[in-house]
């Protein structure tokens, strides 16, 4: 990770870490970058925002930054991320930026820049971008005249990527009952159109964004409220995405959670079974259940594991030709329709599967056995000073030789907030076990962590 780039774009309070001058300073670059692969300077470079105050005076930041460069900035307004990377792949765009702190509280924000296939730019560029943040690169000139660049409406873009994703399913939804929480973000218009262009019964809440209250209590982050809403009105599933759409997580018939994990393995068995799950190969991260290799290994699909972070996931498709990957947070990448996580075409995908094998969600989720587990995010002062403590290291090391294998401990920095994550997973069928061991194990780990923040 950088200086300013983690795992998932620039990410920061808004006004505090995330500034419009920084935006600005990004715009500028970018649109200096992408110009000088044209003979006439002239980059096209599209941008997106979900549905935070503070997106708006980035977006403005960004544009003035991009056109004072010479190259176009083409606004898609208040869109998903997958959105944008579908733009940049199919209109032949330069780059794409989506502004987004995704699942993060609406003080956050963040920069996602992608290049012309939908995925996320490479790490030189990203170093290129913060030393000239940082007044490292010599000062970039100014657009004259004529040479300055334009700012256009191109809402049509979001209308598009629409109609693209009703065009996947294979057949309509008529007789579903669907449900579908927007975590007041960047779904809150476009789901609701798809699902119900495509024949369901659609019921959607978290769905009127104010600026303030994307995420808050709601989304793939809080999905108990939709767990509450699928039984109280009879639903056949549910769909909770986060602020800028790019996640999704399930709700089956009977108001039980179905993650990422889950998701990616009934539609790996599906893919698999319709003869299009490339290499017969998911590609996961190493935060995934345990219970997911070993559901894979069962019925003969193969597993790779990538470090944390979907563009990791991406590159590995990439290279080897695969179909299929993401992660347990729902950030989950169908290779055949997209570069790039798509919540609204996960759920898409979900319902093709439950209507094609004509089974509820409830046991098509159920093939696949997870183990105890549980994650712990430690608010510190310094990530990395935390992550390569010697002593936590030491505990952590420990505890996987007790383990022997059948279980884990996982310690990483978080890409996008001032946190470490701890996650363990154990092998066996007793979660209260499970839980014991961690309560103990948390214990400790957590106190080294607050001596830490101090």
């Amino acid at each position: 990770m950088g200086k300013y780039f983690g795992t998932d774009g620039f990410r920061g309070e808004a006004n505090k870490e995330l500034t419009a001058e920084k935006a600005y300073q990004v715009g500028r670059y970018i649109g200096w970058y992408y110009g000088k692969q044209h003979e006439d300077g002239r980059a096209r470079i599209i941008i997106g925002k979900d549905t935070r105050r503070s997106s708006y005076t980035l977006e403005y930041a960004l544009s003035s930054g991009i056109t004072s460069s010479g190259s176009d900035a083409y606004l898609l307004h208040v869109t998903t991320t997958p959105s944008v990377s579908y733009c940049c792949r199919t209109d032949g765009f330069d780059c794409g930026v989506m502004i987004s702190a995704s699942h993060n509280p609406f003080y956050d924000n963040g920069i996602k820049i992608m290049r012309a296939n939908g995925q996320k730019i490479e790490p030189e560029i990203e170093e290129k971008i913060e030393s000239y943040i940082d007044g490292e690169i010599d000062e970039i000139p100014l657009a004259e005249r004529e040479k300055m660049g334009d700012v256009v409406d191109y809402a049509t873009g979001r209308n598009r990527y629409i109609g693209y994703l009703m065009s996947i399913p294979t057949r309509g939804f008529n007789g579903m009952t669907i449900g579908l929480d927007c975590a007041n973000g960047a779904s809150w218009n476009i789901a609701r159109a798809v699902y119900e262009a495509l024949g369901a019964k659609v019921y959607v809440i978290n769905n009127t964004p104010n600026g303030v209250n994307i995420n808050d209590n709601c989304g793939s982050t809080h999905i108990d409220n939709l767990q509450k809403y699928v039984k109280e009105h009879n639903l056949d599933a549910g769909f909770a995405y986060d602020g800028d759409a790019d996640r999704c997580l399930a709700v089956d018939e009977q108001g039980n959670e179905i993650d990422g994990d889950q998701i990616m393995f009934l539609c790996a068995k599906y893919l698999e079974e319709q003869g299009a799950l490339d290499g017969n190969t998911l590609v996961t991260t190493i935060m995934s259940n345990m219970g997911l290799y070993k559901s894979c290994e069962a019925v003969g699909i193969r597993t790779e594991k990538t470090d944390v972070g979907d563009k990791f996931v991406a590159e590995n498709m990439m290279k080897n030709h695969f179909s299929l990957g993401g992660e347990q947070s729902g950030h989950i990448i169908f290779g055949k329709y997209s570069t790039t996580g798509d919540g609204i075409l996960t759920s898409l995908m979900v319902m093709m599967t439950m209507l094609d094998k004509k089974l509820p969600l409830s046991m098509l989720a159920s093939e696949m056995k997870k183990y105890p587990q549980c994650l712990k995010n430690v608010v510190v002062k310094d990530k990395i000073e935390a992550q390569e403590n010697q002593a936590v290291l030491e505990a952590v090391d420990k505890v996987n030789k007790e383990l022997d294998g059948y279980g884990r401990l996982l310690l990483r920095a978080s890409g996008t907030e001032p946190k470490i994550k701890l996650y363990y997973g154990i092998k066996g069928t007793s979660l209260d076990d499970a839980d014991a061991k961690l309560e103990a194990l948390q214990t400790a780990l957590v106190e080294k962590f607050n001596k830490l923040a101090e």
